[in-house]
């Protein structure tokens, strides 16, 4: 009896799990097979850009005649910046939305079970959607250049620098909405409050037009607009345009980053709570 009490006690296995790294792995690989099996999804996200393009230049190309406009450059060279940002801010939106039918598929509900951290679906999901926007930033580059005419005078460089830029863009916009889907949890806001959010600070930005040729309290509005900064520096860096260089670059890289730590503590927060 002496002995058996003396006996030392040992601690119960603690529960095998794998590291925050593989879980995000894992995660990360399963949401990009489930986009990459849905050819509708890709169909769409491949055609939609294609047809803004086409929609943009037929339209708007008589803009190049007008005063600010930089000489000398076509319209699909000048919007072409901004249909990547476009596809941008539409692929951070899905993100959000993403994480909304995760909340009610019982995805996250039967992760909630096992030993994955709270953050790891956050993260995975961040990190597919941005694998997948780099994906669509090079095809719909592709195209522009074989279908439209593109001619990026900044070389591979600077197209290759313009892309990452976008891709900054697109994480940091994009935890913003991985925080509303994860307070709102209502797909049917989250598009309604996207669209409210996106369409104007696009229109009233240097995307479709020089800031110079807009109206006045617009002109006011989109000197102020984070998205102008953007999209301005791009088109430098892609097509070689003189501008604010890495100054505007860094400063871009900065909104997004500091977007980004916001995102993450608000949808962390969110996340946590009771499904």
């Amino acid at each position: 009896m002496t002995s058996m009490l003396s006996r030392p006690v040992t601690a119960p296995a603690r529960w095998p799990t794998s590291s925050f790294a593989s879980q995000v792995a894992l995660l990360t690989w399963r949401q990009l097979s489930t986009t990459v099996r849905d050819p509708q999804e890709i169909l769409f996200a491949l055609l939609q850009p294609a047809a803004l393009l086409f929609m943009f230049t037929q339209v708007f190309a008589v803009l190049t005649t007008t005063a600010g406009f930089p000489p000398g450059l076509s319209y699909v060279d000048y919007l072409m910046p901004a249909i990547l940002l476009n596809n941008v801010l539409q692929q951070a939106m899905q993100s959000g939305a993403g994480l909304v039918e995760d909340l009610h598929n019982g995805f996250v509900a039967r992760l909630r079970s096992m030993p994955v951290h709270p953050a790891v679906p956050l993260v995975a999901r961040s990190c597919a959607d941005l694998a997948f926007c780099a994906l669509q930033l090079v095809v719909m580059l592709g195209t522009a250049i074989a279908l439209f005419g593109h001619r990026p005078g900044g070389g591979l460089a600077g197209v290759a620098a313009s892309l990452l830029l976008a891709l900054v863009v697109c994480w940091g916009i994009g935890w913003l909405f991985l925080a509303l889907g994860a307070w709102l949890r209502r797909a049917q806001t989250m598009q309604s409050l996207s669209v409210v959010a996106v369409l104007p600070l696009m229109f009233l930005s240097s995307a479709y037009i020089p800031v110079s040729a807009l109206p006045g309290w617009i002109r006011t509005l989109a000197r102020i607009n984070p998205l102008t900064y953007a999209v301005d520096t791009m088109r430098e860096l892609a097509l070689g345009l003189p501008g604010g260089g890495l100054g505007t670059a860094a400063l871009t890289v900065l909104i997004c980053a500091v977007l980004a730590i916001a995102g993450i503590f608000a949808a962390l927060r969110g996340f946590r709570r009771p499904l």
